[in-house]
């Protein structure tokens, strides 16, 4: 088990990411509820013990669909909820909201979907720019004093908003996009984290799939991807022809691409969580595979060598979300 902040939250190696189950890689059409319960359970059954989730996951479907996969069961994981992000009613984006009483509502709201008493780690998904941190924050401990959130956490936070909020209460994780394609996170977070004692939760350790080699550049319009800048036009071949050193370095050792990244972001350090988000078990079971991979100082130079911090073209997030994420 590794230790996650100084607060007493411990988990597995690596988290599930359950975001795709539900929301942004394609229509309610493409959604197998029953295969992603079975990855759900899988996943647990082969020592997982966090999930990641938000309550704007599919306007809800994502806490309930985890609700469904732990029913009767006796083993609990830990369970990561980001909220304050709203939708409209077709999916878009509507807003932040992360005042303090709207936290308190979305909270209650996610304890009722989820059944549970409690929610382990809690953070607002963005930090909303017309509320002050420390209200935000102050919410959420509030939260935690009632016994109804375990850990505080936060997404996409630069160091001084980080800072802010852990003079308000001791924050347990930060949420941030991590992986050989997006290194931001390296920059100065990383080091007031740890300064501070607190965990990372890296997601997008493929950056979308695109560490695994296997994308195809074709994506359904309600897929998320079809309009990110990364995956588009001519961005999109120029980052495929960037892949060659994984993609060498995993043929010699064996395994694949996408195994081969989520093992770089596991060395990085025991007090960051990569998550694996996937739908499937054939791919659950190749991402857990990861764990076994071991890298010399050689090949991890290498990597972060040949892939320093923008040599992927474009942003991670359409132009309109660059400025609520760390950049």
């Amino acid at each position: 088990m590794k230790k996650i902040g100084n607060q007493g939250l411990q988990t597995a190696d690596l988290g599930l990411g359950c975001m795709g189950m539900s929301d942004f890689y394609g229509s309610k059409s493409t959604r197998n509820d029953a295969e992603s319960i079975r990855t759900i359970q899988a996943a647990l059954d082969k020592g997982i013990t966090f999930l990641n989730t938000s309550d704007f996951y599919g306007s809800g479907h994502n806490e309930l669909l985890i609700r469904e996969a732990l029913r009767g069961r006796s083993d609990r994981p830990a369970i990561s909820v980001k909220t304050g992000i709203l939708r409209t009613p077709t999916g878009g984006f509507a807003g932040l909201d992360t005042r303090p009483q709207a936290l308190k509502n979305f909270a209650a709201q996610t304890l009722s979907k989820l059944g549970t008493d409690v929610i382990d780690l809690y953070q607002p998904g963005r930090l909303d720019p017309s509320v002050p941190v420390e209200d935000t924050v102050g919410a959420i401990a509030d939260l935690i004093r009632e016994g109804k959130v375990k850990y505080l956490g936060l997404s996409e936070v630069n160091s001084e908003q980080l800072r802010r909020a852990h003079t308000v209460h001791p924050v347990t994780a930060v949420e941030v996009e991590y992986s050989l394609a997006t290194r931001v996170l390296e920059r100065d977070l990383l080091k007031t984290a740890r300064e501070l004692g607190v965990g990372i939760v890296a997601y997008g350790v493929l950056s979308r799939g695109l560490l695994s080699g296997s994308l195809s550049g074709s994506f359904d319009p309600t897929d998320f991807r079809a309009h990110s800048p990364r995956f588009s036009g001519e961005n999109f071949s120029v980052n495929q022809q960037k892949m060659s050193v994984l993609e060498h370095m995993a043929k010699d050792k064996g395994c694949t691409p996408a195994q081969l990244a989520i093992a770089w972001v596991l060395h990085q350090g025991s007090d960051i969580l990569p998550l694996i988000g996937t739908t499937s078990t054939a791919r659950l079971n190749e991402n857990l595979a990861a764990q076994s991979i071991r890298l010399t100082s050689e090949e991890l130079n290498k990597l972060s060598d040949a892939y320093p911090e923008g040599t992927f073209a474009g942003e991670r997030y359409a132009a309109q979300q660059m400025g609520l994420v760390l950049r």
